[in-house]
């Protein structure tokens, strides 16, 4: 951190002083004799009298500490971490007091702390530290760190009697990690107080929350604190019934960013005073400050609900990483599938994996039927206009009639549309950087534009395809047409309830209907579905992103593990070609597979996370002039800019977007650099606005 300075003092224009004013003699001040304090003058506090104070103001040339004097009136509530109001050029702003010292390296004078918002110290040395090392990690600043990790103050919660510390829980029974190798060692070190590491893949029909509770309560057990961050209100749901049921209802509090305003403050209070030791949430609570945390979970990282949206963008999976690391707890990184993050982890020897034997798994998974598009429909006429494969019929019906419900998963419309090998479906890619293909639109001396890189730029005129050959290029399918409707008339008499954005369902019960949902919002079947048909799958293969074949598998397999065991005829049908890698990766049930051969590829061609990457958009003005000023590592690399949105038709852009690649041993050298041009331009006072994002989730 740099060297603080007075915040009332900076940057203040010189003036000439004012000319004394006449006064009346009757009202005359006597001057003060001498050791004699001026009316109204203040005195600094005996003990500690600087305070080292983080104002609340989101500009990077800020993102340092100012020392100011601390009045003896507030001496005793003008405690490390908590919030004050103090006096910054000008204007009276918020600031968290960091710590207290005896000196200042300034060498003027320093002005007073205004006034202590609370005595309460709802920003301790650990947690403060870890909202360093995030700011530093993502190139932002400390104080939009803080925003997202402190609730806003609700006075009257702050001011009721903070409740009586619950009574440590009795040990869980956790015999059933022991279907899992390495399993039953894990969740001995989290008794025992040791920090351990692992990726977790859950089996199919696992009761992951259970599972989940139990580590929990192995750690509050022993006295030390838990945070579980999923990534909805379904899943937080279940998650906090099952910890409740293990360490009681006193012992748990659930975090989300929904709460109102007084309820949310209470709970991260009784959080932050101890009251409680296992904290489940969404991202809200991956700042949770928890006494002696022993454990810190992510459930479903490659879930986009983890990446918080709000600057400096962070992603739970790594803010828990730095908490792991800085407290010596332990992390668990749980899920159906793994992403190429977690598997980064595993290679590198920081988690071990946690994995059931093929025997178990084969008894838990369901069997697997990829059907491509040349599928035969079938025979029955409503089953033809809804496009449904024979297979997939059969399996609905077999469904049905042994009872239980059957899930249809279609993906989502909008999708945005990009190009693949006419032969092949490969995706097409640029020569030059590895980026995706799409057509830019309009037209040059009266023929269409080429295919050109939406990361470079580069036009590509002689398109070959790197695994066949083929210099053909075709649109990806695009949406879903099919309805629930026209999946009703293939099964009169079937009831069909949808889940989706409109309405999500938690559960259903287990009787024979027709579930018809879009990814992510599968509901629980109770009992267990008979089948699911995992229509379309072209529609999420076929999107333009770095991580689609990735998010496609992990779709497939959430909606795969809530079906029953082969044993008892449980079916998936899925909607893809056989021979592709992702669908292999869901026909044998192996994740771990599919994030190697990702990570590998990544590896090859330098994406994240083998590299690390940070994205640069605003006005075309706006990135040339911050590019200009951005000095990059050795490794650095800077691939476009390209325009975003529609072009004029002088062919200009209303914003761009630039994407700087380096090696991941020079992320923090590539995070330092942004955040030193960042002060750089606010110290320039630049109004065109510019958004940067270190290790952005959507690079297309």
């Amino acid at each position: 951190m740099s060297s603080s300075e007075p915040a009332a003092l900076w940057e203040l224009p010189e003036k000439p002083p004012p000319a004394p004013a006449k006064a009346a003699p009757s009202r005359a001040r006597k001057p003060a004799k001498a050791g004699q304090k001026a009316k109204g003058a203040q005195s600094p506090a005996p003990e500690r009298p600087v305070a080292r104070i983080v104002v609340d103001i989101p500009l990077a040339h800020l993102d340092r500490t100012f020392d100011y004097l601390v009045p003896e009136k507030l001496h005793e509530t003008a405690v490390p971490g908590c919030r004050v109001r103090v006096r910054f050029a000008g204007q009276l702003v918020d600031g968290y007091l960091i710590e207290r010292g005896e000196t200042s390296d300034y060498g003027s004078k320093l002005a007073f702390l205004d006034r202590v918002t609370s005595p309460e110290a709802v920003l301790p040395p650990s947690s403060h530290a870890v909202c360093r090392a995030v700011a530093d990690r993502y190139g932002g600043t400390l104080s939009d760190v803080l925003r997202l990790a402190i609730p806003p103050r609700h006075a009257k919660a702050e001011a009721e009697p903070p409740p009586a510390p619950a009574a440590l829980p009795e040990a869980p029974d956790t015999t059933a990690w022991g279907r899992y190798q390495r399993g039953p060692a894990f969740l001995e070190a989290l008794a025992e107080g040791k920090p351990a590491n692992a990726v977790w893949q859950a089996l199919p029909g696992e009761d992951w929350p259970r599972r989940l509770a139990e580590a929990a309560a192995s750690v509050a057990a022993a006295g030390r604190g838990a945070v579980l961050v999923v990534p909805d209100h379904r899943d937080l749901t279940r998650v906090h019934e099952a910890c409740a049921a293990l360490v009681g209802e006193e012992a748990v509090v659930a975090l989300i960013a929904g709460l109102g305003p007084a309820e949310r403050y209470r709970r991260w209070l009784a959080v932050l005073r101890g009251a409680v030791r296992v904290v489940v949430g969404t991202r809200a609570a991956m700042f949770a400050p928890v006494h002696d945390p022993g454990l810190f979970v992510v459930w479903d990282d490659g879930d986009d609900l983890h990446l918080d949206p709000h600057a400096p963008y962070p992603h739970v999976r790594d803010v828990l990483m730095d908490r792991a690391h800085a407290a010596k707890a332990s992390l668990l990184v749980g899920g159906f599938a793994r992403t190429a993050e977690a598997q980064l982890l595993v290679e590198s020897g920081w988690a071990v994996p946690v994995l059931a034997d093929r025997t178990v798994l084969r008894s838990a998974a369901p069997r697997v039927t990829p059907v491509g598009e040349d599928f035969d429909v079938a025979r029955d006429e409503a089953a033809r206009v809804a496009r449904l494969p024979a297979v997939a019929f059969e399996a609905a019906r077999q469904a049905f009639a042994a009872g239980l419900p059957t899930l249809v998963q279609v993906p989502r419309r909008g999708y945005v549309p990009g190009l693949a090998c006419g032969n092949c479906r490969t995706p097409a890619h640029c020569r030059r950087c590895a980026g995706p293909l799409a057509l830019p639109g309009g037209s040059v001396d009266g023929q269409p534009k080429p295919p050109a890189c939406r990361w470079c730029g580069v036009p590509e005129t002689a398109f070959r395809c790197t695994a066949c050959g083929s210099v053909r290029l075709r649109a990806v399918i695009v949406g879903a047409k099919r309805t629930a409707e026209e999946l009703g008339r293939a099964f009169p008499g079937i009831p069909v309830r949808t889940s989706g954005a409109a309405e999500v369902l938690a559960s259903v019960p287990g009787k024979p209907a027709l579930v018809v949902c879009t990814p992510g919002a599968e509901p629980v079947a109770e009992g267990g579905y008979g089948a699911a048909l995992l229509l379309d799958g072209w529609a999420l293969l076929g999107r333009q992103d770095l991580r689609a074949g990735e998010e496609a598998l992990r779709r497939w397999m959430a909606a795969a593990s809530l079906v029953r065991p082969a044993a008892s005829g449980g079916r998936v049908i899925v909607g893809a070609e056989a021979g592709m890698p992702v669908v292999q990766a869901l026909v044998r049930w192996d994740p771990a597979w599919h994030a190697g051969q990702e990570l590998s590829e990544r590896r090859e061609l330098g994406f994240p996370p083998a590299m690390r990457m940070a994205s640069v958009e605003g006005s075309p003005d706006a990135v040339a002039g911050f590019l200009d000023d951005l000095p990059l590592p050795s490794s650095g690399e800077v691939l476009g800019p390209v325009p975003l949105g529609e072009i004029d038709e002088d062919g200009n852009a209303a914003r761009e977007r630039a994407l700087v690649r380096v090696s991941r041993a020079e992320g923090k050298a590539l995070s330092s650099s942004i955040h030193a041009a960042a002060a750089r331009r606010d110290a320039k006072k630049a109004t065109e606005p510019i958004r940067v994002q270190v290790d952005p989730l959507d690079l297309i």
